[in-house]
């Protein structure tokens, strides 16, 4: 809603908050970082307003700040986790996207978020299980949109996706919103820095059987993966972790049809609509 501060000012008030606790404390980030088991580089990010705070942060906080302190902290957490429109999981991975040099994703079940028009937005809330009121969905659909501005904001971004076909075919919302879908991802794909690949529906090679995922590289080169359940996500910082699914989307890419393919197939896609 229009009247609720972004998250990334709530996030600021949350760095804040901690950094006026620990100083009170007369301790410095590298004292106070490993006493509540995190690097003084992560605890910088988040009085920053840079990270979103992990949720046992507060109960680490209470064993050296004391409870007051742990109290404060947990209420300040809650209030960021009722920010609407986005899922309280999504949070901290949406932080890393948005600093973000390059992002890559690799999608089998829907259009990914950031390539999503709002007609499509719709009809994937609009046949959510539960269902939710017009004004949650309002609210959440605003939300992604938002995010989408990362697209025109981070033009030194690298953005590569690798879409199955099938997300075409199924004809999510009908073909009108196919339609806008395919419509989308040709103005999208056209951009500089955005690459867009269908994988085709028959291919007897085939890394991503294990499931979509999410890569991001950090300002400071740092890579990060991401994957998704049901209500839930993985955030994946293990280095050997992350180069196997870095392994992966490289061969996601090579496996997939080239940008130019990809072009010919969506408006073969759209012409059989």
């Amino acid at each position: 809603m229009a009247s609720e501060p972004e998250l990334s000012d709530s996030l600021k008030t949350f760095g804040v908050v901690l950094k006026a606790l620990r100083e009170e404390a007369h301790l410095t980030q590298e004292e106070f970082a490993p006493r509540v088991r995190y690097s003084p580089g992560y605890v910088a990010k988040i009085e920053q307003g840079k990270r979103f705070p992990p949720g046992v942060l507060p109960e680490r906080a209470a064993l050296v700040l004391g409870p007051l302190a742990g109290k404060v902290l947990h209420v300040a957490l809650r209030s960021l986790t009722r920010k609407a429109g986005l899922a309280s999981w999504f949070h901290e991975w949406a932080t890393i996207e948005e600093e973000a040099v390059s992002l890559y994703a690799y999608e089998c079940r829907v259009i990914p978020g950031l390539l999503q028009p709002e007609p499509y937005i719709r009809a994937i809330f609009e046949r959510r299980l539960p269902p939710v009121s017009d004004e949650q969905i309002q609210r959440e659909v605003t939300a992604r949109l938002a995010r989408q501005e990362l697209l025109e904001r981070r033009s030194g971004t690298a953005f590569s996706f690798v879409l199955e076909q099938c997300l075409l075919e199924r004809n999510m919302g009908g073909s009108e919103v196919t339609r806008c879908v395919i419509d989308h991802l040709l103005e999208v794909g056209s951009r500089n820095h955005v690459e867009i690949q269908i994988m085709p529906l028959r291919n007897e090679d085939h890394a991503g059987h294990d499931g979509q995922l999410y890569l991001a590289e950090s300002p400071n080169n740092q890579w990060f993966g991401y994957t998704e359940g049901h209500r839930s996500s993985y955030l994946i910082t293990d280095p050997k972790d992350v180069s196997v699914l870095q392994q992966r989307y490289g061969r996601l890419r090579s496996q997939a049809l080239d940008c130019r393919a990809t072009v010919s197939l969506l408006e073969q896609l759209r012409g059989a609509l």
